[in-house]
């Protein structure tokens, strides 16, 4: 398939592990809920959560030990944020480059950047509403994209 924004073609870098827990395990289930709730509580986003117990616990997949991803963990403790955590970083992308297209205003490149993430953004928001993930009634404001990030 297809990139985005360009016409590139090619692979994902990446491949699911096994669908069972491996014999080498060192964790149960209940003790990695424990760790992604410890690491939720510290501050950690589900991706980061994810990477220290992949990197840190040798736990190569939190779905396969728990039979639940980890944000449907955060969702029953409680600590799961407002916005899914792919808007919030495209809201983050997006208030950068507007920050650096105030001071660059001749920039045409970030501007292009900055209308791609824009639209990639809405198009998100648009499939979270769909899927009742965000309220109907939820509205982007770019103009105050910092509200969103507090």
């Amino acid at each position: 398939m297809a990139r985005m924004h360009s016409r590139a073609k090619g692979k994902s870098g990446s491949t699911k592990p096994i669908g069972k827990v491996p014999a080498w395990a060192p964790y149960k289930g209940k003790e990695v809920e424990k760790l992604v709730v410890k690491y939720a509580k510290a501050g950690n986003t589900a991706s980061e959560i994810g990477m220290i117990l992949r990197d840190s616990y040798g736990v190569p997949s939190v779905k396969t030990f728990t039979d639940k991803r980890i944000t449907e963990i955060l969702i029953e403790q409680n600590l799961a944020k407002e916005l899914p955590e792919d808007i919030l970083s495209l809201i983050r992308k997006l208030n950068d480059v507007k920050q650096h297209l105030e001071k660059n205003k001749q920039d045409k490149t970030a501007l292009r950047g900055f209308q791609l993430t824009n639209s990639k953004l809405r198009r998100l928001v648009k499939y979270y509403k769909r899927n009742d993930k965000l309220p109907a009634e939820f509205n982007l404001d770019i103009s105050r994209l910092k509200m969103y990030l507090e």
